[in-house]
């Protein structure tokens, strides 16, 4: 009897220590800067479906959309046309998405490897998350040109700085 409460109690801390490693997503802010036009935004109308288990990366996925028509650049008439057909196209592409291929640990940084899509237009994505209390801060640099999104005529000058923070329940 004394071993099968000793085998319960020590499956029961398995689990609880398990369910303590289990990072689930209780909301997001996203921002961004368009490095060459010094101008900085967010979106939001984030939704996820992410599953992150500490002591199973390779079994983890981090997947979530914004919407498109929540840009806002602190300037109407820029967001206005923003969301037009020319740029993010809100109306035929309301989601920005993104979906994680591979989560691994470097160090105290997680490499979350993905596809993100914009305008319909797919592409690799690598956000590095930094733990910090009760968040996962993840930064990635982008250019809107590789989605079909010409702010200038050079890609290089359409260099988007993306920050990500999740906040963890």
């Amino acid at each position: 009897m004394k071993y099968k409460i000793l085998s319960v109690l020590f499956l029961l801390n398995m689990h609880l220590s398990k369910a303590q490693d289990a990072l689930d997503i209780s909301a997001a802010e996203i921002s961004f800067v368009f490095v060459n036009n010094d101008v900085d935004g967010t979106i939001s109308g984030f939704s996820s479906s992410s599953t992150i288990d500490a002591n199973n990366l390779e079994n983890s996925k981090l997947e979530g959309s914004v919407e498109v028509a929540t840009i806002d650049t602190d300037n109407s008439i820029r967001n206005w046309s923003l969301r037009r057909e020319k740029y993010f196209d809100a109306d035929n592409h309301p989601k920005i998405t993104f979906v994680s291929n591979t989560i691994a640990s470097d160090g105290d940084v997680l490499n979350v490897v993905g596809q993100l899509t914009i305008k319909g237009i797919t592409k690799k994505l690598t956000f590095k998350f930094k733990k910090t209390n009760k968040q996962l801060v993840g930064t990635a640099t982008l250019y809107s040109s590789d989605y079909g999104i010409h702010i200038k005529s050079e890609r290089d000058k359409n260099k988007v700085n993306v920050k990500i923070v999740l906040h963890l329940k």
